[in-house]
Order: structure tokens, then C-alpha cells, then sequence
């Protein structure tokens, strides 16, 4: 079975995350430079069984797209058009960034540690791989 890899793209930084092959647990799995992002994802699906990519989608309240959108676009069709065989979805990630640092928060995690912009980028990553989840 195939594993699930979610994406919180920013404009420096991607969270990346994925499930287990059973697509139980969401684990947070990296962070990489926006710039490195397509080589990182080349060599996790020559290594890994990636059966589906979950990409945040920034929108504004509005509903209108936010300015993050427009950069994630050229990803998305890089995606399809390089690995057509792994399905591709997007995954609403309003509130994602304020809702991994009250995970931190919770957690124990120390100012030092949160203050690590890689943190949060990979907690916002699981949170849009869990809300994936549990609507499919």
C-alpha cells in the first residue's frame, strides 16, 4: 500500500509530512528549501511508495486565493505532469501555522524550539495530512 505525502508550501520553507503504509498515523517528516523542493520530492518517490500528494491550499477569508497560491501553482503542475501516476489533491490550510504552534505549546516545546520557523512548517504539514485524512 501506498503512503500519503502532504506539503505546506511557503515561499522558503516546505513542511512535508506522510503516513505510515497504512495510512493510520501522520508523521512529521521534513523540512526543505522551497528552491530544493522538486529534487527532495524526486528522490523520496524513487525511495518511497507515495500513491498520493496532499498540497495545502491558501485561500483568504474571501475565498479568494491568497499570494502564496500563485507560487504553489507551478508546483502542482510540475507534479502532474512529472509523476501522473501519483494522485494529487489540496487540502484547505486555513489557520494551519497558528495551530501547530499551540501543538508546540502543548507539547512542551521550548521558546527555542518554537521559534524554529522548520517546526512549524513540518507540524502545519501533519495538521494538513490529518484534516486530508479525516475527510477521506
Amino acid at each position: 500500500m501506498g503512503k500519503i505525502l502532504a506539503i505546506d508550501y511557503g515561499t522558503k520553507r516546505c513542511g512535508l509530512a506522510i503516513t505510515d503504509s497504512l495510512k493510520i498515523i501522520a508523521s512529521a517528516l521534513e523540512t526543505v528549501e522551497t528552491g530544493k523542493i522538486h529534487d527532495y520530492l524526486h528522490k523520496l518517490f524513487e525511495k518511497d511508495d507515495i500513491e498520493c500528494v496532499v498540497i495545502g491550499e491558501a485561500k483568504r477569508f474571501s475565498g479568494e486565493d491568497s499570494a502564496v497560491e500563485k507560487s504553489i501553482t507551478p508546483l502542482v503542475n510540475f507534479l502532474k505532469k512529472r509523476y501522473p501516476q501519483i494522485k494529487l489533491e489540496r487540502q484547505d490550510e486555513s489557520f494551519t501555522s497558528s495551530l501547530a504552534m499551540d501543538s508546540m505549546i502543548q507539547a512542551g516545546f521550548t521558546k527555542k524550539q518554537r521559534r524554529e520557523k522548520g517546526n512549524i512548517d513540518k507540524i502545519s504539514a501533519v495538521l494538513i495530512l490529518q484534516a486530508y485524512m479525516e475527510k477521506n
